[in-house]
């Protein structure tokens, strides 16, 4: 064991030295031969160690992925021809990369008229084909949604160099801010073929590049590490979101979560202590009170600055007996609407005080749509309506 470690560390030092020459030199053919020996021998694993390892020493996020492009450049037959297992068509990495196969069809079909549009820029019949295979590759950006919400946490849980992730994500971004362009450039009336093309360019390459290493690199490891019945467990929540272009023909049935254990509620989307759920009402920026489906007040969050005062003595009280006999009839009305299912939502906005106020009530429902209630927010906007243009930069110095 410890000359395989041994054998791994001297591999990646070395890796670390070649990308540290592909950063300071241009002559990538002199590196390749300079290095041919441990091209040779670099395995996919390497690459997520080497990759995690580089972003641990915050080097510029474009100057890292400029390199680890070349480097991958020059890594690409190796990795290629490790010995790879594909997963189980219907399995969850299976399904993920049948969207894989789609898109890349998808980007394979467009290049002719790409090209051809190359040539005679001005056929507008061309340029809406053009448009029309770019805007059928957005919905490939929930792909890239399941990774970053759902499959990288898990990852992140289990392997400890994870790291590359980040730059992965970055890739995305990429990716997405360059179809949007494209669109862009070919919806307007005179097309700026050379900026379309660098932008398609970096597309193309990007989203074949990004496939090469989930299936080669990140995926294999991904099986090896995290066990099946978890990655399975992801199919539910990424078919909420939706798979781009390939659906699984199975419907996945969820667990039922054990509502409380360990001290701890389990709300679905993540599991809190009676305290935690506490602080978490009592610091948002609204007042909450909710009234339950036989219209008692059943709890009010207590914030450390309350727009409308309540106490205790409301717990329990039917609702209709909390407002003035001249305004009841418009809480009724609501709920009224709320439970006939008319309704979903009620909003008004007040002066008080100086105080610009927005007051909402919001219907409650289960599962099967029974309702379960109404949700009252009031919030404080004064400060919410005085914002203009955008604030991007953290101001706290």
């Amino acid at each position: 064991m410890s000359e395989f470690t041994n054998h791994k560390t001297e591999r990646l030092q070395k890796l670390t030295t070649l990308f540290r020459a592909i950063l300071a030199s241009e002559n990538v053919k002199a590196l390749y031969e300079e290095f041919h020996e441990i091209i040779s021998r670099c395995i996919p694993s390497d690459i997520i160690y080497l990759v995690d390892d580089l972003v641990k020493e915050n080097i510029p996020m474009p100057e890292l992925k400029k390199g680890i492009n070349k480097l991958l450049n020059l890594l690409h037959k190796p990795l290629a021809d490790y010995p790879y297992t594909a997963p189980p068509a219907n399995s969850y990495l299976g399904i993920l990369q049948e969207n894989n196969r789609l898109m890349t069809e998808k980007l394979n079909a467009l290049k002719p008229d790409i090209k051809a549009l190359n040539s005679t820029p001005a056929n507008a019949d061309l340029r809406q084909s053009v448009l029309t295979g770019l805007q059928a590759l957005e919905p490939f950006g929930r792909y890239y949604l399941i990774k970053e919400n759902l499959l990288f946490p898990v990852i992140e849980k289990h392997l400890p160099e994870f790291r590359c992730l980040s730059v992965m994500w970055s890739f995305h971004d990429d990716i997405r801010r360059n179809l949007k362009k494209a669109i862009t450039l070919l919806s307007n009336n005179y097309l700026q073929l050379n900026e379309f093309n660098r932008c398609t360019g970096d597309l193309y390459f990007n989203m074949a590049a990004i496939r090469f290493r989930e299936e080669r690199i990140l995926y294999p490891l991904v099986a090896d590490t995290i066990p099946s019945a978890e990655l399975e467990a992801l199919l539910a929540e990424s078919l909420e979101i939706g798979f781009p272009f390939y659906q699984p023909e199975t419907t996945p049935v969820a667990a039922q979560p054990e509502l409380f254990a360990e001290g701890l509620a389990d709300l679905g989307t993540g599991r809190l202590s009676l305290e935690q759920i506490k602080l978490l009402f009592n610091h948002l920026p609204v007042d909450i009170t909710f009234v339950d489906e036989h219209d008692k007040v059943q709890y009010f969050s207590t914030p450390k600055k309350r727009i409308f005062p309540r106490t205790k003595a409301i717990i329990g009280r039917d609702v209709h007996n909390c407002h003035p006999k001249e305004s009841v009839h418009v809480v009724e009305k609501i709920v009224q609407s709320f439970r006939e299912g008319k309704k979903d939502v009620a909003s008004f906005w007040i002066n008080m005080k100086g105080e610009r106020l927005l007051i909402q009530y919001f219907a409650l429902r289960d599962e099967a749509g029974t309702y379960r209630g109404v949700v009252e927010v009031s919030q404080e906007i004064t400060a919410i309506q005085q914002l203009t243009g955008e604030k991007r930069l953290l101001d706290w110095e």
